[in-house]
């Protein structure tokens, strides 16, 4: 096995995406067989980019000296994919984390359901109550509550379970630094994780990230509120391609909060409104450790005004201004006109979504993000285009162009 100084130079590169970090295992094998392959090796692994190699090249050792002191100062405990308490339902994932990073004591969740509840930060009183209930009742049957641990919905899952006694898996978006109260109370009562080194430099998309390892650890994802354009809807659709099963609550009709949930109804998803309804498939297939909780839920605090939606995770990005055709930056030549004429007759949507392809593979969920069009609308028009022939998808949710520029 290689050593764990190894493990932690590759999670380090985090400038590189997960797929990246995850071909060099699959290549090589382990990590330190790859910090030892020859100069120039990197760019040839498939699923890495020549930019991610050139990361890969610096070959930092140093930094995981850092990290894994860091580690040790503040009782991190670093598993790597090749540990044998790693989980396994993460493993099975696309890209699973090259390692975890990992604060208290992660449970057992390859043999105890555990249940991601997820919503809106912008939640409502009654998301917050519905949230705070059915975490109790997930926690209080057996089960294991999962939390991005963000204002609203998630935080009000991540206190239900802890009134009930509950385990609870915070999973974050940034490296492991200062803990809140409640990142302290879920460190007692489970387990605080990252995929990134403590003192890693926040990206955008490391939230986004998150959510295939927050789901990745889950048996089910229950969305609570989440308006059309709510990144809760983002975490269904990855915990969907993962084969997890999907359940929503049911809210008013004409509530903007409730849009995505019922979206998310109409295409299939189970509608919940207590935490046995998520529980009671597992009390059989799990006997002695589910089994229904009784009493009466804990009263819910008023909730408190929310801080500013920090510029790294919002729910929803505002759509920009996207041209009828597509913009060339480049003067007109053939290769232009040839390229209005292979997008003549598509219509708006599909025109946005065409534009928020970069040159190379786009992730569906920075399509979404750019076009300001819901989760929804952009798998449909998608469907569209690749039957048309105008684009191909790729393993990991990506998308590239299928037309000539030139």
């Amino acid at each position: 096995m290689a050593s764990i100084r190894y493990w932690a130079w590759l999670s380090s590169v985090s400038m590189a995406s997960p797929r990246a970090r995850t071909a060099l295992i699959e290549h090589y094998g382990d990590p330190e067989r790859a910090f030892l392959a020859p100069p120039g090796d990197f760019a040839a692994v498939p699923g890495v980019s020549s930019g991610e190699a050139a990361l890969f090249e610096k070959r930092d050792l140093a930094a995981a000296d850092r990290i894994l002191e860091r580690c040790a100062r503040e009782q991190i405990t670093v598993l790597t994919m090749q540990d044998a308490a790693y989980p396994r339902r993460l493993l099975n994932i696309f890209a699973p984390p090259v390692a975890l990073y990992v604060k208290g004591t992660l449970p057992d969740v390859d043999s105890i359901p555990s249940v991601a509840v997820v919503g809106t930060r912008k939640a409502t009183p009654y998301g917050i109550k519905m949230a705070t209930n059915l975490a109790w009742e997930i926690a209080g049957s057996g089960g294991i509550v999962l939390s991005g641990l963000t204002e609203g919905v998630d935080r009000a899952a991540a206190r239900g379970c802890l009134l009930a006694g509950g385990c609870c898996i915070g999973v974050l978006g940034t490296g492991h630094g200062s803990e809140s109260e409640l990142g302290r109370d879920v460190i007692a009562a489970g387990a605080l994780v990252s995929e990134y080194p403590p003192g890693s430099e926040p990206l955008r998309r490391f939230f986004r990230e998150r959510n295939r390892v927050t789901s990745g650890l889950s048996h089910a994802v229950v969305v609570v509120e989440a308006p059309e354009m709510s990144g809760s809807l983002l975490f269904a659709l990855e915990a969907l391609e993962q084969g997890r099963e999907i359940f929503a609550v049911p809210g008013n009709a004409d509530a903007e909060n409730s849009a995505g949930t019922i979206a998310l109804i109409k295409q299939g998803a189970r509608p919940v409104t207590c935490g046995w309804d998520v529980m009671e498939d597992f009390a059989a297939l799990y006997p002695g450790v589910i089994q229904r909780k009784g009493g009466t839920p804990p009263p819910v605090p008023k909730p408190q005004p929310l801080p500013e939606t920090p510029p790294a995770a919002p729910d929803a990005a505002p759509a920009p201004a996207v041209a009828s055709e597509k913009e060339i930056d480049k003067p007109k030549s053939a290769g232009y006109i040839d390229l209005r004429e292979q997008l003549a007759g598509l219509n708006e949507e599909q025109l946005q979504i065409i534009t928020a392809i970069d040159r190379g593979e786009t992730h569906i969920d920075d399509i979404i993000e750019s076009t300001g069009l819901s989760a929804a609308k952009v798998l449909s028009q998608l469907t569209i285009l690749e039957i048309k022939g105008y684009v191909r998808r790729s393993a990991g949710r990506r998308i590239s162009l299928n037309i000539t520029t030139k």
